[in-house]
């Protein structure tokens, strides 16, 4: 069966972000609530849901007019919508009573065959469907996604005994491959796998802060980068998620639990905690949380909460030796003697152990728990993945020392690791002791594996990698920090040509992908300001005449070059998608050309190829100038697209650039582009040709940026970098509007405008305050 249409029934947050998200996938939604008791429309609360969500950020829509695709109506006027959806999502209020009235008055009126799910986490399935009819029974299960919908990726996906195996496997398969999600398959047990353990977590570290007398910017300090937890911490989650949200999970994991769980020995009310709920400090939604900012006196102070007071005050860094002193070793973190590594052995002991006495009752492998955690909360790496940092058997001691049953499973494993590499390929201990091979679902093509098969790459230096992923086609991956581009990621490019040469030898094709959190940020700001404070001028233009003669070599190689991007695709990161033949996007890709932030402007080629491609638009008004200004609005303003669909409305992608909603298809869905153009590629020809007007252009950008320096938007120094930005696009001061230039005018105006800027007093400053503070500076 086919998921070509779905709905929702409950608008509030969840239910409209599900909604959403459906749409971002292009998957037409109904979107239904209860009829509103004022006012003529009695679908008001859905159409305020959706109206709400277009204002709303981070953004639930991946672009403005996917709301298109969501239909409201209400529950009383509007269930015959039901009857040509293939999906029905509920989400509605967590009562058993009310989900099953809801369902006796659906099952009449949906579609023969339609599947309905309900968003639960804390309802066992033999509950929901209890007094349903038996076709109903076999065609519910539960899908539990994450708040916010469109960015957690975690789906988690429960059957009963009687649910139609070919309706679970619709939904997983719309899940994994259109909306983007990790599908884990769960056992209905209460909270499933990540909210059961992420529940815990949490609870055991608020209990060990302020046992140990931890401020909260002390707890977050341990208990996020060095553990590998997301850099919010504990206390700065709660805040994201609300903290009126932990009484009413506590309340009902209570409810469901068995007698002698873990987590009934954790749970205690903490007042302050209470009172802040009472008083509407329940975190970002309502008037700050364990963290606030104080806007009295017209300031801007971020203040954090006494753990033991309740009182507000400065927050101040925390400064902990344990943190300082362990880096990223997670094992002398939790020896260190100070009250951080006290707090780090208690938490990680008892969450770890729990986590492991947990399996197989919540999950058939310790693979699903440790893709949940990380999919679910952000870790980057799940409990077992942990416990292999620690040694299992010093784990296992770790236990013993904090009081804590040392797990059946732990004992298992019996010093071996929980994951090993054997073959090439990554294995996983099973309960019974032995090891299996870690699964990935069909289609997926994971870069990780790929490294961990073929031991080396094919060659490498300092700051990048170039793999055999397989048929003929090359990968360079990124390596530096942050995937900064520096001079060996150029090398790593010029070498990649070598190696394909004309592209009908062994290899066919390039591909340029990583597995970070960030494609890449941009250029090495680093060495670019060391450079500058010691005067090397022509290596600084060296550096900016290499960046361009690589990326227009790549543009017109004699074999196809593809793109495939995740995260963070800023400034040098954003130009080599700009060069490339084809980019094949994760669908939370974030591109932009933000050099105007520290004082420069595009000189890779980047102003060269939004000109042209702004030119070209079929959709602007005809002449020269309106591709110009655009242009010029999008650098001049550092404009980031915040989904890649926006990067397709900014002309960062083309029309014909694809999109993979989930990352782990990232990497097929590129090679497969890759081999589909070699098989009959011709490199674009170098007619490029731009017909710009010169001094009267520039004029008319500089007024522009006047006008806004006039409504005190605009710094001096954005002024002296608008000035140099509107020098290239215009096309210099020998440009004519009756003598059209190519692409090697352009790429000249970039390298003189770099120059200029890069000698002034104000880009030094700003590149030194990024690098500094890791924000703009507004001189």
């Amino acid at each position: 069966m086919k998921i070509e249409r779905a709905a929702v029934i409950g608008a509030g947050v969840m239910g409209a972000g599900i909604a959403a998200h459906f749409a971002n996938a292009g998957i037409p939604c109904v979107l239904l609530d209860i009829p509103a008791k004022e006012g003529a429309d009695r679908s008001a609360i859905a159409k305020g849901a959706v109206a709400k969500m277009l204002k709303t950020d981070p953004a639930p829509f991946m672009h403005p007019r996917n709301a298109r695709l969501i239909t409201p109506g209400n529950l009383e006027d509007d269930l015959n919508l039901l009857a040509d959806v293939d999906w029905i999502v509920e989400a509605i209020v967590e009562n058993p009573a009310i989900k099953s009235d809801l369902y006796k008055r659906i099952d009449p009126v949906r579609k023969a065959g339609s599947v309905v799910s309900s968003n639960t986490s804390t309802i066992p399935l033999a509950v929901l469907t209890e007094g349903q009819s038996e076709q109903f029974a076999k065609d519910f299960l539960i899908t539990h996604f994450f708040n916010p919908p469109r960015y957690m990726r975690l789906l988690e996906i429960v059957g009963g005994a009687g649910t139609r195996p070919d309706a679970m496997a619709a939904i997983a398969e719309v899940c994994d491959r259109r909306l983007g999600k990790g599908v884990v398959h769960c056992k209905d047990t209460p909270g499933f796998i990540a909210n059961r353990i992420g529940v815990f977590w949490i609870q055991s570290a608020v209990n060990a802060a302020v046992d140990l007398g931890l401020t909260v910017e002390e707890a977050d300090a341990v208990g996020g980068r060095p553990m590998g937890i997301p850099k919010t911490g504990i206390f700065g989650l709660m805040d994201l998620v609300g903290l009126d949200l932990m009484p009413h999970i506590a309340k009902s994991m209570s409810a469901t639990l068995p007698a002698d769980d873990a987590y009934r020995g954790l749970m205690r009310e903490h007042p302050v905690i209470t009172r802040m709920i009472v008083e509407g400090y329940t975190g970002r939604k309502g008037k700050g949380g364990f963290y606030r900012i104080n806007k009295a006196g017209g300031g801007k102070v971020k203040e954090s909460v006494d753990l033991r007071t309740g009182e507000y005050a400065p927050s101040e860094k925390a400064r902990l030796d344990s943190v300082s002193a362990a880096g990223r070793d997670l094992r002398k973190l939790c020896e260190h003697p100070d009250k951080g590594g006290r707090f780090a052995r208690r938490v990680l002991a008892q969450t770890l152990a729990y986590a492991a006495s947990l399996v197989p009752e919540i999950a058939g492998s310790i693979v699903a728990v440790d893709e949940a955690m990380r999919l679910g909360y952000n870790w980057k790496q799940g409990p077992f993945e942990l416990i292999d940092r620690l040694g299992t058997d010093w784990f296992a001691e770790l236990c013993r020392s904090e009081g804590i049953p040392v797990p059946a499973l732990v004992e298992t494993a019996s010093g071996r690791p929980f994951y090993r590499v054997e073959g090439g390929k990554l294995q996983h201990l099973t309960t019974s002791g032995v090891y299996d091979t870690v699964v990935r679902p069909g289609g997926v093509l994971l870069l990780s594996d790929i490294k961990r098969a073929a031991g080396k790459p094919v060659w490498k230096n300092a700051s990048a990698s170039l793999w055999d992923i397989g048929d003929g086609v090359l990968c360079v991956e990124f390596t530096s920090k942050m995937n900064a581009v520096d001079a060996d990621i150029m090398a790593a490019y010029g070498k990649a040509m070598r190696l394909i040469g004309d592209g009908k030898g062994d290899w066919k094709a390039l591909v340029i992908h990583n597995e970070a959190d960030n494609f890449s940020v941009g250029a090495n700001l680093g060495l670019a300001l060391f450079a500058l404070n010691i005067g090397l001028w022509p290596q600084i233009e060296e550096m900016v005449e290499s960046g361009q003669r690589t990326y227009r070599a790549l543009k017109y190689a004699p074999f196809p070059v593809v793109a495939a991007p995740s995260g963070m695709a800023l400034g040098g990161g954003c130009e080599i998608l700009l060069h490339s033949d084809h980019v094949q996007a994760h669908a939370e890709t974030y591109v932009g050309l933000v050099e105007v932030g520290v004082g420069l402007i595009p000189a890779w080629g980047g102003c060269t190829e939004m000109l042209a491609r702004h030119q070209a638009n079929p959709k602007a008004p005809r002449g020269p100038m309106p591709g110009i200004a655009k242009a010029f609005e999008i650098i001049s303003t550092a404009t980031v697209a915040k989904s890649a669909a926006e990067a397709k409305e900014l002309l960062y992608f083309r029309a014909t650039d694809g999109i993979t909603m989930n990352r782990d298809r990232l990497l097929a869905d590129a090679k497969a582009k890759a081999l589909e153009l070699a098989a009959d590629y011709a490199p674009p020809e170098k007619t490029a040709s731009y017909v710009l007007p010169g001094p009267s252009a520039k004029a008319a950008m500089e007024l522009a940026v006047e006008g806004f320096a006039l409504q005190g938007k605009v710094t001096p120094h954005d002024k002296v970098v608008c000035a140099a930005l509107a020098e290239v696009l215009s096309g210099g001061e020998e440009a004519d509007v009756s003598k059209p230039v190519g692409e090697d005018h352009i790429l000249r105006l970039e390298r003189e405008a770099f120059m200029g800027l890069v000698r002034t007093g104000g880009t030094i400053d700003r590149i030194e305050h990024m690098l500094l503070t890791g924000k703009p500076l507004r001189n």
